[in-house]
């Protein structure tokens, strides 16, 4: 298990180092001026543009930008936005709600997406089993800014459950936190009742029931919890797309996340500030999905790493 994990850290460093220079070169290599509307209606003095310049070594070759940059990012130096703000006193500021934010997605995930799974499979081709799989089918297909309005004018606005902006409390995140959760709650859903009617199916499934195992330990001990291996997956890796990814929800019920900080770098094109907000949320990223690989020997023990 050690040597695993040490060889999968290891992993991590040339997919860090490849993602962070995409983006950066994104960011930085992009035609036009970088300092363009920066001093108002006005153009910024020669001064100014020769000292930012110079703080961001824009005068250098690109690689030569991006080693200097990944030398500062290396030392816990995040850098400075144009405004003067440092970036990581932003990133602890915003990081905490955006955070908050994907839990309560991947709760809503968790709790009805396995539930609905779970009633689907065991009740297959029956009315529940065709609610679930059409319900689904239909929040698949609706964009995710379309349900965020929605909720907000009916459960916000008309019926009055819940806070249709954020004010600062974990209560006023439970409507957008829905709404970002609701596209990968169906796939759960989905994902969970395809798997439990495959294993029901299985071999085991029918050896135990011969045997004369009571059918709630098939199903809750043995079925379930094969079942759940994809769906850890899928959830793993949802939870990091759910820190970078809700840039959409965050702007229609204004919540200062790190999607909000993020898309206001790329719109004023503060070239350390996407870089270093992507850069966490890549390392988010891959940790959780090892600790989503470290769970399948909790789920199947016949799973074991060398």
């Amino acid at each position: 298990m050690g040597r695993y994990v040490i060889r999968r850290l290891l992993q991590m460093i040339p997919v860090v180092i490849g993602t962070t220079f995409i983006i950066y070169t994104m960011v930085w290599a992009l035609p036009g001026d970088p300092f363009a509307g920066k001093c108002g209606d006005r153009a910024c003095p020669p001064a100014y543009i020769s000292m930012m310049t110079a703080e961001y070594n824009l005068d250098e070759p690109l690689l030569v930008q991006y080693g200097l940059y990944m030398v500062d990012l290396m030392q816990g130096n995040f850098g400075e936005t144009f405004r003067g703000t440092e970036i990581v006193n932003e990133l602890l500021q915003r990081y905490p709600t955006t955070v908050q934010l994907a839990v309560i997605a991947i709760v809503f995930e968790l709790v009805i997406g396995i539930a609905a799974g779970v009633v689907a499979g065991l009740r297959r081709g029956g009315f529940i089993d065709n609610l679930v799989l059409v319900s689904t089918l239909v929040v698949v297909s609706i964009p995710v800014f379309v349900i965020g309005l929605v909720a907000q004018i009916v459960v916000g606005v008309q019926l009055g459950w819940l806070p249709v902006t954020y004010d600062g409390t974990v209560y006023s995140l439970i409507l957008p936190g829905f709404v970002l959760g609701s596209l990968s709650l169906a796939y759960v859903a989905r994902l969970m009742r395809t798997n439990l009617v495959e294993n029901l199916r299985s071999d085991y499934v029918r050896t135990a029931t011969a045997k004369g195992m009571p059918q709630k330990r098939v199903i809750g001990v043995h079925t379930l919890r094969n079942s759940l291996i994809p769906v850890v997956t899928f959830i793993g890796a949802d939870f990091g797309n759910l820190l970078g990814g809700a840039i959409v929800t965050e702007g229609i019920f204004n919540i200062p996340g790190v999607g909000n900080m993020i898309f206001r770098g790329i719109r004023d094109r503060e070239g350390a500030t996407v870089t270093a907000a992507v850069t966490i949320l890549v390392l988010v990223f891959l940790l959780v999905n090892l600790f989503v690989d470290l769970l399948y020997a909790a789920l199947d023990p016949r799973i074991r790493y060398e």
